[in-house]
């Protein structure tokens, strides 16, 4: 198998983590190497966003204009995942010979900054140079689902509300529906063990 970047997308506690970690065991079982590589990053500009994203530090309380401020700091922030000379997505690719699983990737910032076409037709030009990765993993679970599972959190990012979950779940199947590259969608409410199955059974099915 060539070394692939794989993305995986859903609304928050969807699953991804979980499955990017059993997807890294499995492709190293299989004698590959392979990498967690997620969104944000652990790079400067990636710093910066997980403090605004729990602590709101960014001093703008207009909900549409901290959105916007935070789909230019993504962006920055992902040409930095995508290309620095330490592990950047394509220095592990190309250099490492490594696979590069990540959660998150520009279809979160179309998901989560954005609530009308304006905005939407915003963030995408800031995204629209950057390639699409190999396979973009959807793990969907209902709303409810995905509130029950925050509950047990002792803190909440300032995207984890009822409100903007259902909106940013919208957007997901909006993206999704319009998307053409290659993309499997999952049930997040399926077992951990079956999903799991589902996307190793995808993956040798069509990339080896």
């Amino acid at each position: 198998m060539k070394p692939l970047f794989i993305v995986l997308e859903g609304i928050d506690k969807a699953g991804k983590s979980t499955q990017a970690e059993l997807l890294k065991t499995y492709l190293i079982n299989q004698g590959n190497s392979a990498i967690i590589s997620s969104e944000p990053t652990d790079g400067v500009i990636g710093k910066l966003i997980r403090e605004a994203m729990q602590s709101q530090s960014i001093s703008i309380k207009k909900q549409a204009k901290f959105d916007e401020q935070m789909a230019y700091l993504f962006a920055a922030d992902r040409h930095y995942h995508l290309y620095n000379d330490v592990d950047g997505v394509y220095k592990l690719i190309q250099q490492d010979n490594s696979h590069v699983i990540a959660t998150r990737y520009y279809f979160s910032s179309l998901a989560y900054n954005c609530n009308n076409q304006e905005e939407f037709d915003f963030v995408y030009g800031l995204n629209q140079r950057f390639p699409n990765p190999d396979l973009v993993i959807y793990i969907d679970i209902a709303l409810d689902v995905a509130l029950f599972r925050l509950y047990n959190y002792s803190y909440l990012e300032v995207y984890e509300t009822e409100e903007k979950l259902k909106q940013v779940r919208e957007n997901y199947h909006k993206i999704f529906q319009n998307y053409d590259g290659e993309m499997l969608k999952l049930d997040g409410q399926n077992t951990i063990e079956s999903i799991q199955q589902e996307i190793i059974t995808y993956l040798e099915k069509n990339f080896i």
